[in-house]
C-alpha cells in the first residue's frame, strides 16, 4: 500500500521519470506530458495529459490502496458492460491495470475531452440526475472483483447530523467567550442554522434504514466528474470516492452542490423538477424523501466554517474567515424558506405528516 503520510518527492513527477518509471509500462515513453493537477498534501493528487501520436491519455497518480484500487476498477468495469461512458483503466504491456513506483500507484485512461456540467444550464443538471438513476438501477447487485476491498459506507445519518449540532452548539458558547466580529456574526444568524439544525436532527432520528435503497455510489456526483463530449455524449470520471452506499446518498450531495451556489441558490422548482426526472427511472419512498431533507437543511456551510475558525482562532486568518461567514450568511434566509416549501411539497406528495 503506498504510504499516505509520506511528503512525496517532486523528482517522482518530473517529466522524465514518468516517462522512464511509469510511461514505458505503456509504451508511451516518448510520449509530451503536460501537469493538469498537483495536489501535495497527505493524498497527493497528481494528473497529467499525455499525447503520443494524436491520441490523449490521462495519467493520475492515485491515493488508493491495491484493494481500495480494486474496488474502483470493479466499479468502472461494471458501469461500462451497462452502456455507461466511463474511462476504463488502459491495461499496460503486461496486463496489469496500474503501475508501481517508489510506493505510489498510477493508472492511465483515455482523455475525455468535452465540458464539465454547467449547474447555469438546467438541461444540464437534468441530464446528470438521469444518468445518475441509471448509475444506481444497473449496480444494485454490483460484487467488486476477487481481491478488491469492500468499500460500504450506508451510514447513519442521524449520527452525524447529532455529531454535527452539538459542534454547532460548541461554537455558540465559544462565541458567547470571544465576542470578537466573526463571533457577532455568528451569533446574529444563530437563530435560523438552530433551526435548521433541529429540524434536520429530529428528521434523521426517524428515518427508517432498512427502506433506504443500496446501489454502487459516485460519491462526488460533481460537475468536474461531470462531462458532455463534442458529441454531447456524457461521461462520468474520477471514481476514487467510489462505495457502495444509499443512493439518496449520492442525490443528496448532488443537489446540496448545486443548491448553496449563488445563481441557483435554494431553487425549489429546480430540485423538484431534477427529482422527478431521478424518479421517471427510480421512484423514491419516503424514507429517501425524510434523507435528502434532513441532509438539505442542515446548516453545513455555517457549521464547517465555524467549527474551523474556533478550532484555530489563535493563529487562522480572521479576515478571510469573516468573508465566508459573510457569505454563507447571506443565504440563509434562503435555506431556511426553502427547507419550509420542501418539507410541504414532501407531506403533500406523500400525504402524510413528516413530523
Amino acid at each position: 500500500m503506498p504510504n499516505e503520510a509520506q511528503l512525496c518527492n517532486y523528482s517522482d513527477f518530473s517529466e522524465g521519470t514518468l516517462k522512464s518509471q511509469v510511461l514505458i509500462h505503456y509504451g508511451l515513453q516518448m510520449a509530451e506530458i503536460e501537469q493538469i493537477k498537483f495536489k501535495d498534501s497527505t493524498k497527493q493528487r497528481a494528473v497529467f495529459k499525455v499525447m503520443y501520436l494524436n491520441q490523449l491519455f490521462c495519467l493520475k497518480k492515485v491515493y488508493l490502496s491495491k484493494e481500495e484500487l480494486l474496488f474502483a476498477y470493479s466499479a468502472i468495469e461494471w458501469l461500462y458492460r451497462n452502456g455507461i461512458n466511463v474511462p476504463r483503466l488502459l491495461p499496460t504491456k503486461f496486463n496489469n491495470r496500474f503501475v508501481e513506483f517508489n510506493g505510489m500507484l498510477f493508472i492511465l485512461t483515455p482523455w475525455i475531452e468535452g465540458s464539465k456540467c454547467s449547474y447555469d444550464i438546467p438541461d444540464n443538471i437534468f441530464d446528470s440526475i438521469s444518468l445518475l438513476a441509471d448509475i444506481h438501477n444497473c449496480t444494485k447487485y454490483f460484487m467488486p472483483i476477487e481481491g478488491s476491498a469492500l468499500r460500504r459506507g450506508c451510514d447513519d445519518l442521524s449520527l452525524s447530523i447529532q455529531k454535527h449540532f452539538n459542534q454547532l452548539l460548541n461554537c455558540s458558547n465559544l462565541a458567547f467567550k470571544y465576542k470578537d466580529r466573526f463571533s457577532k456574526t455568528f451569533l446574529n444568524y444563530f437563530d435560523n442554522n438552530l433551526l435548521l439544525s433541529k429540524l434536520s436532527v429530529s428528521l434523521s432520528a426517524t428515518i427508517d434504514q432498512s427502506e433506504l435503497y443500496s446501489c454502487l455510489c459516485h460519491l462526488d456526483y460533481v460537475n468536474k466528474n461531470i462531462i458532455f463530449d463534442p458529441e454531447n455524449n456524457l461521461w462520468i470520471i474520477d471514481f476514487d470516492k467510489c462505495k457502495i452506499d444509499y443512493g439518496i446518498h449520492d442525490i443528496s450531495y448532488f443537489l446540496r452542490r448545486i443548491l448553496k451556489r449563488d445563481n441557483t441558490k435554494w431553487d425549489l422548482d429546480l430540485t423538484i423538477k431534477s427529482l422527478e426526472i431521478y424518479e421517471r427511472k427510480r421512484p423514491l419512498n419516503i424514507d429517501e424523501y425524510k434523507y435528502l431533507l434532513s441532509y438539505l437543511a442542515f446548516p453545513q456551510k455555517y457549521w464547517k466554517i465555524s467549527r474551523d475558525y474556533y478550532n484555530n482562532i489563535k493563529k487562522c486568518n480572521k479576515k478571510a474567515f469573516q468573508t465566508l461567514i459573510n457569505k454563507t450568511v447571506e443565504k440563509t434566509e434562503y435555506q431556511v424558506q426553502f427547507i419550509r416549501d420542501f418539507q410541504q411539497y414532501i407531506e403533500n406528495k406523500f400525504h402524510s405528516k413528516l413530523l
